[in-house]
């Protein structure tokens, strides 16, 4: 009976031994990967890390799935046939500058192209679309779209190159890419800085026709106004206050006029340092080199005011008959010009008949008596008088600067502003 028991248990173990050593054995395999997760995740086992890895769970790969090995990408699609429709589709991001200098613009744009191409054609149960990065791009056909008038351009590739293809199903695909590019711009500055420039985008392709983005760009006239038509305008009227002056007073008349001359020279050559060097006038100038003209005019002005002053008082001298022993620096003052208050005229006995006694008398004279027979009659110019009057009297020219300069500038600010803005 004891023989019957022992030889029963010795069946059962012999029949228990397999599972529990392939038990032991898969718990063998196991092991090190729950020690690992319990000594990363402090004891504890991750579920999420004991699923599989997503990217494994694919039957084929993504270059097996649009077969990238079964076609030579290198061909556009459909060789030998038709063309195949392109289209562009272009979104601006920024217009980072506009040079007038090197006569270029700067943008930021997203570039998008859209075509079929049937090779990509992929089996999808959910019609659902595939997007990859510019790994994949290198490897299948893009269309060779390059911009015509570009200086400079580059792909955006921070923190990674700024490309996306988007792959469907029937074999449309979206491919995207963010540019930056300087393309050149034939501007005209006829009515700088009143202009408003057409700036174009060309893009071209070995295939396909050229596609024209035209840029309607509009300066903004605020900011040259504040640089350069108010300092001018102000310089201008600083140069009219000279007529207000005493025409004896040199230093402070001369020192005026110099100032202004100097100061529209530097405001010229500035504008000119930041505009390219064009072979016409631009609008700007033109405002410039009249305003410079009325500065310089109030300078010649006062030469000529100084001139007539001294000649006038030079031959009110003269006239007095002024003894040997006078002393003529007597009536000089410090600025170099004779002044008639100076003089003490009481001690002349004869004072000589001005221009003006001289007609008064001949008048006089001709209406008493007629011409006699056999003489000419002349006719005195009007013109000829009036100037002679205002030599005389060099005073009023300042009094006519102060009316005729204002009136003439304000006259060429209505006819500027009328034509260009």
């Amino acid at each position: 009976m004891r023989v019957a028991l022992l030889a029963f248990r010795l069946v059962c173990l012999a029949w228990l031994w397999p599972v529990s050593s392939h038990y032991s054995n898969k718990r063998r395999h196991k092991e090190p990967y729950g020690e690992n997760t319990k000594q990363k995740h402090g004891g504890r086992v991750d579920l999420k890390m004991k699923k599989m890895d997503s990217t494994k769970s694919l039957l084929i790969k993504s270059e097996q799935l649009l077969r990238i090995e079964d076609h030579d990408f290198a061909m556009r699609p459909g060789f030998g046939g038709s063309a195949i429709p392109v289209g562009i589709d272009v979104q601006v991001e920024s217009i980072d500058s506009i040079s007038e200098v090197n006569m270029d613009f700067t943008m930021t744009l997203y570039l998008r192209h859209y075509w079929q191409d049937d090779r990509l054609a992929f089996p999808s149960s959910s019609n659902k679309s595939r997007t990859f990065d510019a790994r994949l791009v290198k490897k299948i056909w893009v269309p060779d779209v390059f911009f015509v008038h570009s200086k400079r351009s580059f792909i955006h590739d921070t923190t990674m190159e700024n490309i996306m293809l988007r792959v469907f199903p029937d074999g449309n695909i979206l491919y995207s890419v963010r540019i930056t590019v300087t393309a050149l711009c034939s501007m005209d500055f006829s009515s700088f800085p009143l202009d408003t420039q057409n700036c174009s985008l060309e893009l071209e392709s070995c295939w396909y026709n050229r596609l024209y983005i035209n840029f309607l760009l509009r300066r903004h006239i605020f900011f040259f106004m504040l640089q350069t038509y108010f300092p001018t305008m102000l310089m201008v009227m600083l140069s009219w206050v000279s007529f207000w002056i005493d025409r004896r007073a040199v230093p402070a008349r001369v020192s005026l006029g110099i100032t202004t001359v100097l100061t529209m020279s530097t405001i010229i050559t500035g504008v000119s340092a930041s505009m390219p060097q064009v072979s016409y006038v631009k609008a700007v100038d033109i405002y410039l080199w009249a305003s410079f003209l009325f500065v310089f005019l109030s300078v010649i002005e006062y030469a000529a005011v100084n001139y007539f002053t001294t000649v006038e008082e030079m031959k009110k001298l003269k006239r007095a008959k002024i003894p040997n022993t006078f002393d003529a620096t007597e009536a000089m003052a410090f600025d170099g010009c004779f002044h008639d208050n100076d003089i003490d005229m009481t001690s002349f006995t004869e004072v000589a008949s001005t221009p003006n006694t001289e007609r008064n008398s001949q008048s006089r004279n001709s209406t008493v008596s007629g011409p006699a027979e056999g003489t000419r009659l002349r006719r005195k110019n009007p013109v000829k008088q009036h100037f002679s009057f205002i030599m005389s009297n060099s005073y009023m020219i300042d009094s006519y600067s102060r009316v005729i300069f204002p009136m003439a500038y304000l006259l060429f600010n209505i006819i500027y502003w009328s034509l260009y803005a």
